[in-house]
């Protein structure tokens, strides 16, 4: 089972890489199955149906949200009937689910969407309510578990590996739209701090960068917004599994202003 993970779609510039490069990433690569994190997708907050349709008609399988995943108000009916994963531990009782089951080749792969603490809304404890969550989902015999971290901390992010290392299949991080380099396999788990964003590569978290410079030096408020002409990148994680565990990891870099790619394996521990 071969899986694509994109990280944070940041506005039109990230969906148009999506739309240009996946279907040859796809038949290039063998891949089985898309999962992307869409929360930033609709001009860089939330995601609209209109653009969760779009992006599942260029070859996407399952959507994950994060903090802004309530930012379009005409997606929230739409969370249990689309694909799409919104972050597990919000109180018991919102919208959608944190966790869907998709059969991929005869095999089950669970998609869980969580949300960390430092800087975020409030939630559920995200270490309890994730504990609980992948006991189930053993329960029901499902051997691969994928899930999205969207979290400000990298010490969250990095607990919860060392939490679920030999648990789950993969653990890729999101929403700081900055990618690390700590790509690695241990105890058949894959895990990156941070897959990155994919959209404009030259402004500040894909975002034009006057408004947020603007804070910087004043401390005024400033609204955020998308350059209409940007360099743009797209960041994916591609893994193999097989029984629920990690075999091969590595990420891509994709940009659309060079006709090579940049490959970062994962090491192995």
């Amino acid at each position: 089972m071969r899986i694509v993970f994109i990280g944070d779609i940041v506005g039109k510039p990230g969906r148009d890489m999506i739309k240009e490069h996946l279907k040859k990433i796809k038949e290039d690569r063998g891949i089985d199955f898309v999962i992307a994190n869409g929360e930033n997708a609709s001009h860089g907050f939330g995601l609209s149906a209109k653009n969760a349709d779009e992006l599942l008609s260029y070859g996407v399988d399952c959507i994950t949200g994060g903090n802004h995943i309530w930012d379009k108000k005409d997606i929230i009916p739409l969370l249990d009937s689309l694909p799409i994963v919104r972050p597990l531990n919000y109180p018991k009782g919102t919208p959608g689910k944190g966790v869907k089951v998709f059969e991929i080749k005869n095999k089950k792969i669970a998609v869980i969407n969580l949300m960390g603490h430092f800087t975020m809304p409030f939630v559920d404890n995200v270490f309890l309510r994730a504990k609980e969550e992948i006991r189930k989902i053993k329960e029901e015999g499902i051997e691969n578990i994928f899930i999205d971290f969207h979290a400000e901390a990298t010490s969250e992010k990095r607990a919860m590996f060392l939490l679920f290392k030999n648990e789950v299949s993969v653990i890729c991080g999101t929403h700081t739209h900055i990618g690390t380099d700590d790509l690695m396999i241990d105890g058949g788990t894959f895990y990156v701090s941070d897959v990155g964003l994919s959209g404009c590569r030259d402004g500040i978290i894909g975002m034009d960068e006057k408004a947020p410079i603007k804070r910087f030096l004043t401390g005024l408020p400033a609204s955020f917004d998308i350059s209409k002409r940007c360099k743009k990148i797209l960041q994916l994680i591609i893994v193999e599994l097989k029984n629920g565990k990690c075999k091969d990891g590595y990420k891509l870099k994709i940009y659309d202003d060079r006709d090579n790619i940049d490959k970062l394996k994962a090491m192995v521990e």
